[in-house]
């Protein structure tokens, strides 16, 4: 929800708009934080650490960042974040293709896993439950048991909040888009004791590629008892139907980036047939729960049990079952090969995490331990069939939907337990961070025997902050993940290390922050799918790379975001640009007596490149534009993203098959605020 805005009046006119935190506490890593800078993360320790005393690259994601640049899932909200590639795949209607430094991230939500496996296993999250998203770079495996090289990408929700607030909103966009949506929360009794939050949505909309639906149902309550003020229980629950296709239709080099006797498919393209599905299901309950015996010590206890349900009939392209993507029709190139993939995917997942908080000295270290031990149960079945047949994509006819017989694969089951151990350590303007953690896993499948797997991993780091506000640290990371079966198929757990060299510099009496940070990440045994369903695990990889950030506000009218990426990757890794960088810029202003208006505009840019022996892919910058007004009780707003509609490629793989953008995508909203 937007941080309330108040207009005062005069007998001069309108006054400068006052924002005010609604919350009107003290701003930690999980309250509403006004603007783009947040000040604290928890993903980084799992402790309330301010960003400026962690030796580790984060990046907050705000809700107002999320409001103004009009994010409709996870990769839009990451577009401007640094060391993150948000939509490594394009426009993929059925999950959010997100690589953080090369590597894929582990999703988390409010601290604990969100998936395991493909994207099958969950419902892609929408940014309107969330309060703010948090991008850890690099190994976390010390904390977290499960978290690639990549890092974690947490998200984290709303919560019921003391004080009311109000809204519901309306949105009419491109290609059909319509959406209603609602966050209700306040206190339910006279003390405050009891407060509430209630979050809904639905929405009916297609997408640019023909006959793909984005239609969603979505209803999040949550409940927080406070019996005093060392206790906080919050009961949370979700259910979220979404309707959709894929937009990914998996098209070849020849007639998209590269060229085709018959000319160049359209991105709009869609080689299914009508009555294609992928639809999902998600039911979740959990709990956040905190004690604190005193002021030094506190225990907390996060749950969450969740079931996915993922149905799915759809048609893609045969380009990646080898580079003669055109053998059905190699001389006038006009009819591919295309695959009906008919699958059901049932998941169900429990995980659970405790940690005790302490706060001492001893002699002249300043400690905040945390001492915990986690676990997580996830279980599986799959009914999976595919037929293959062929299309002619410059002039389809519709009508010919065999749907394949699909058979049940053996259940798998995973199992995860784990134990840490972390200090964070002060010494005068030295902050040191040390951290150990003992994992023990098991994969089975039935019908084959259990993988098990254990393993300590570690995290180092050394900071000084000095009192100019420059704070420069290094830091070794490790991670270790056990990965879910596919296809009833076991695989070794992924294992990653990493390096980190940087500085960070929060000016005094400044709303500003920067951040530099030169990063050695190795990992291995990643799992690629080489032809559909059929996947392989590789060796090591290797990546290196610098980073640079700034997040802020210059004056009390200008918001800024900006940030550059340079990547090193070997071979084995799916093609990624070398160079990235955008620059986001919010001005609040007035137009004669009338306050409340605010333009914002941002860039994108990313270079060219190629994934091993597949076309280069040219490089592209992109434009986004919003334009708002706020009232005390009204919100209007106007946002476009790829504002010239540039159309251009995402990527396009060595195996054959090349990946559409995003085209032009113009959304027009209003928001009553009571």
């Amino acid at each position: 929800m937007q941080h309330q805005v108040l207009a005062q009046t005069g007998a001069q006119g309108s006054l400068p708009e006052v924002r005010v935190d609604a919350n009107a506490e003290a701003e930690t890593a999980t309250t509403p934080v006004i603007g783009y800078r947040a000040k604290n993360a928890v993903t980084a320790t799992k402790t309330d650490t301010p960003l400026s005393e962690t030796p580790q690259s984060v990046t907050v994601v705000t809700r107002d960042q999320i409001v103004d640049q009009g994010a409709n899932n996870l990769q839009d909200a990451l577009n401007y974040a640094a060391g993150v590639r948000s939509d490594a795949y394009g426009l993929d209607s059925r999950t959010d293709s997100v690589r953080v430094r090369g590597a894929y991230p582990d999703v988390y939500l409010d601290g604990l896993r969100q998936a395991y496996g493909y994207y099958t296993s969950t419902t892609r999250t929408d940014p309107y439950t969330l309060e703010r998203l948090e991008v850890l770079r690099g190994p976390s495996g010390m904390l977290f048991g499960a978290g690639t090289a990549a890092g974690v990408v947490n998200m984290v929700s709303k919560r019921p909040l003391q004080e009311a607030q109000r809204e519901v909103g309306v949105q009419f966009g491109s290609f059909g888009r319509k959406q209603i949506q609602a966050d209700l929360t306040g206190p339910l009794n006279a003390d405050g004791s009891l407060s509430y939050r209630l979050i809904a949505l639905q929405r009916k909309s297609d997408t640019q590629v023909d006959y793909v639906p984005d239609d969603r149902s979505l209803i999040a309550p949550s409940l927080t008892w406070r019996p005093n003020a060392a206790t906080s229980l919050t009961l949370q629950g979700l259910w979220q139907k979404d309707k959709s296709g894929s937009s990914s239709q998996f098209l070849p080099w020849e007639g998209t980036l590269l060229p085709n006797p018959n000319g160049r498919l359209p991105g709009s393209r869609f080689i299914g047939e009508p009555g294609d599905f992928y639809n999902s299901e998600r039911k979740t309950f959990g709990w956040l729960f905190e004690h604190k015996f005193n002021d030094n010590w506190t225990v907390r206890q996060n749950f969450r049990y969740a079931q996915n349900e993922n149905a799915n009939q759809y048609h893609y392209g045969a380009a990646f079952s080898g580079f003669d993507s055109w053998s059905s029709d190699p001389i006038f190139k006009r009819v591919l090969g295309r695959y009906f993939d008919n699958q059901l995917t049932l998941n169900r997942t429990q995980t659970l995490d405790n940690h005790v908080e302490g706060h001492f000295q001893t002699g002249a270290l300043k400690h905040t331990l945390l001492v915990g031990a986690d676990f997580a149960r996830q279980r599986e079945n799959v009914w999976s069939g595919t037929n293959v047949d062929t299309i002619d994509v410059y002039a389809p006819v519709y009508g010919h939907r065999d749907v394949p017989d699909a058979t049940a694969l053996p259940r798998t089951r995973q199992r995860q337990t784990g134990i840490y151990l972390q200090d964070q350590i002060k010494l005068d303007n030295w902050i040191f961070v040390a951290g150990l953690r003992h994992d023990r896993a098991s994969s089975s499948a039935v019908g084959s025997e259990e993988q098990k797997s254990s393993a300590t991993t570690k995290r180092l780091g050394v900071m000084y902050a000095s009192p100019s506000g420059w704070s420069p640290y290094v830091s070794y990371s490790e991670s270790f993940t056990p990965q879910s079966p596919r296809q009833g198929r076991i695989f070794t757990p992924l294992r990653g290390e990493q390096w980190e060299v940087g500085v960070k510099y929060e000016p005094k009496d400044r709303a500003l922050a920067f951040s530099a940070a030169v990063y050695d990440l190795r990992e291995k045994n990643q799992v690629v799918e080489e032809q559909p369903n059929v996947f392989s695990q590789r060796g090591l990889t290797k990546t290196k790379g610098v980073e640079l950030e700034a997040k802020g506000s210059i004056g009390r009218d200008l918001d800024l975001i900006a940030h550059y990426n340079y990547i090193d990757a070997d071979a084995l890794i799916e093609g990624l640009p070398k160079h990235q960088a955008s620059v986001w810029a919010k001005y609040k202003f007035s137009i004669g007596e009338m306050s409340g208006f605010s333009a914002g505009a941002g860039v994108r840019a990313m270079s060219s490149f190629r994934d091993g022996v597949g076309p280069r892919i040219p490089g592209v910058v992109l434009a986004d534009l919003v334009f708002a007004y706020d009232t005390a009780s009204w919100r209007y707003a106007l946002n476009i993203n790829n504002v010239t509609d540039k159309k251009y490629f995402s990527t396009c793989l060595s195996r054959g098959d090349c990946w559409y953008g995003s085209r032009r995508n113009i959304v027009a909203s209003a928001t009553y605020r009571f």
